[in-house]
């Protein structure tokens, strides 16, 4: 099976993970989704206190090696281990996924282009561009509901970590990017890069 990559990267609340399911939407069940977020590294042998002060938007969050060996496995059409990460108690779950091989694999996340061992395997790269009140906003909604922050939390942590990190460590890797896209995507912006996605991919309708 000839395996295509194709990498949506931006800024945390940027809608990386909307325009990736948006995608696999369109390419039916040929397309498969996968999130760097999963590979954060496993925070369960430390107190929670200590695990809340972490900065989960530096790099270095990541267990990288762990994605580049995932990453290289799903390249070669091999079944492969999936972690799942649980953001509200900073540690995986014990039951990861079970990888099943796609032709096509969606990877959503915020820094998928700074590794160049990862570039090198990615069919076709799109980096979205949103304003730092548009990506607080969708950060600010996500993290109450879904991760049960409180609003003082969520703001404390944006400008102390978010921010600065998006310009240190997200926003550079735009120029590695085939695609820029502002955010939102409508949707003749959608209809036009699932076309480009299906072209690249040989898997044009």
């Amino acid at each position: 099976m000839t395996v295509h990559l194709i990498a949506i990267v931006g800024g945390s609340g940027s809608g990386k993970t909307w325009l990736a399911r948006r995608l696999r939407q369109r390419l039916g069940r040929n397309a498969g989704l996968i999130s760097l977020d999963d590979f954060y590294r496993d925070l369960s042998a430390l107190p929670r206190r200590e695990r809340n002060r972490r900065n989960f938007d530096n790099p270095a969050a990541i267990e990288w090696k762990l994605f580049l060996q995932t990453l290289a496995q799903i390249k070669r059409g091999e079944p492969a281990v999936i972690p799942r990460y649980d953001f509200a108690s900073h540690t995986r779950g014990l039951r990861p996924r079970l990888w099943k091989p796609k032709p096509v694999v969606l990877l959503e996340g915020l820094w998928l282009l700074r590794e160049l061992r990862a570039r090198r395997l990615y069919s076709l790269s799109i980096y979205l561009n949103a304003g730092s009140e548009m990506r607080l906003r969708r950060r600010m909604a996500r993290d109450r509901k879904e991760r049960g922050r409180s609003r003082a939390s969520v703001l404390r942590q944006f400008r102390e970590h978010v921010e600065p990190m998006h310009g240190r460590f997200v926003a550079p890797q735009s120029r590695y990017a085939d695609i820029v896209l502002d955010s939102p995507v409508g949707s003749e912006a959608l209809y036009k890069l699932a076309a480009m996605v299906e072209e690249s991919t040989g898997r044009a309708s």
